[in-house]
């Protein structure tokens, strides 16, 4: 089934910056190379600047920054900048669209530098990619920003709020996809209370009545997401679907539409470099049906004897879509 995709999240900039003789379609080093999202018929996919909670981060994220641009010079064949114009001719197209995020605000400050930096970094990226799809405010770990999703009982920071409140109307979504629970209420309050216009979003993330992991949603989240007309990007990592079971993919965005976020389902696969990773009891990373971005028309083709046409384009493109086209000016 041949349907356009969106996907909200992968870690090809990462990779890049990272990894010597790294290339964008280097199908043997990453699963979202350009070959695999041509084949998959990606036609916008979000590149995460991440960033760990280290002194060199926003060095990292600037080299990152680097990247997102050399690939418009690179592959000007294959790729475009992901804007609105883009994102209405998803089905003529034959160019993917990349639009850059931030996952961890670490890269916009370190531990030690003045807040403002951060909020001056942000600006300054924003003229350099021209704009993010979202931010994330932590990773796994705590920052000065808040808790990451293996910190429990740490919210939301002063400096958090700082960045919170520059970030308003800039139509820059926040990803709760790497919250700390209570980070995650912090926000969503911090937004009621100040009024900000901002977008609430998870990236690439699961859901928790599924599959019992700190990095998938709670349903009171996801009902939070719904409220807000977000959106919802389903994760295609083992750890996050189910560690045993290769069909849990399918129990996630079945119970998606099961719990109303028909309008807000997508995918956010998270393919990342996995070469050298030291976790080794997360091995595979991902089971064969969903180990790459080629992968996509087979999924939507199981999904086809569960779901209707229109929620399977719902998935696949039109949930994304429609909230960028509602958010970006």
């Amino acid at each position: 089934m041949k349907l356009p995709i969106i996907d909200t999240h992968c870690d090809l900039l990462s990779y890049l910056a990272k990894v010597p003789k790294a290339k964008a379609d280097k199908v043997e080093d990453i699963a979202c190379a350009t070959p695999f999202l041509k084949a998959g018929n990606v036609k916008l996919q979000v590149l995460a600047i991440f960033t760990d909670v280290v002194p060199e981060s926003m060095d990292f994220a600037d080299k990152q920054v680097t990247q997102f641009e050399g690939l418009f010079r690179d592959f000007s064949q294959e790729v475009t900048y992901a804007d609105k114009a883009h994102l209405n001719v998803l089905n003529e197209t034959s160019k993917i669209g990349f639009v850059a995020a931030i996952e961890s605000a670490s890269g916009l400050a370190n531990e030690t530098v003045p807040i403002q930096v951060a909020l001056d970094r942000l600006d300054q990226i924003l003229t350099k990619v021209g704009r993010l799809a979202y931010i994330s405010l932590t990773h796994h770990k705590e920052n000065r920003f808040g808790g990451g999703n293996y910190t429990e009982g740490i919210g939301l920071k002063p400096d958090g709020k700082r960045l919170l409140d520059h970030m308003a109307d800039k139509q820059i979504a926040i990803d709760l996809s790497h919250t700390s629970d209570l980070l995650a209420e912090g926000i969503l309050n911090h937004i009621d209370k100040n009024g900000l216009e901002i977008p609430v979003i998870a990236s690439h993330s699961n859901f928790r009545s599924i599959w019992n992991h700190k990095r998938n949603l709670t349903d009171e989240f996801v009902k939070e997401i719904i409220h807000r007309k977000g959106i919802i990007g389903v994760n295609f990592l083992r750890a996050f679907l189910n560690t045993e079971d290769p069909e849990g993919i399918y129990e996630h965005i079945r119970y998606a539409f099961e719990i109303g976020a028909e309008d807000q389902i997508c995918f956010g696969a998270d393919f990342f470099y996995t070469v050298g990773f030291p976790d080794l009891g997360r091995f595979p990373f991902y089971f064969p049906n969903v180990e790459n971005a080629s992968k996509y028309p087979e999924i939507l083709e199981t999904l086809s004897e569960k779901l209707n046409q229109d929620q399977l384009k719902k998935l696949a493109f039109r949930n994304a879509q429609e909230f960028f086209l509602r958010t970006w000016e």
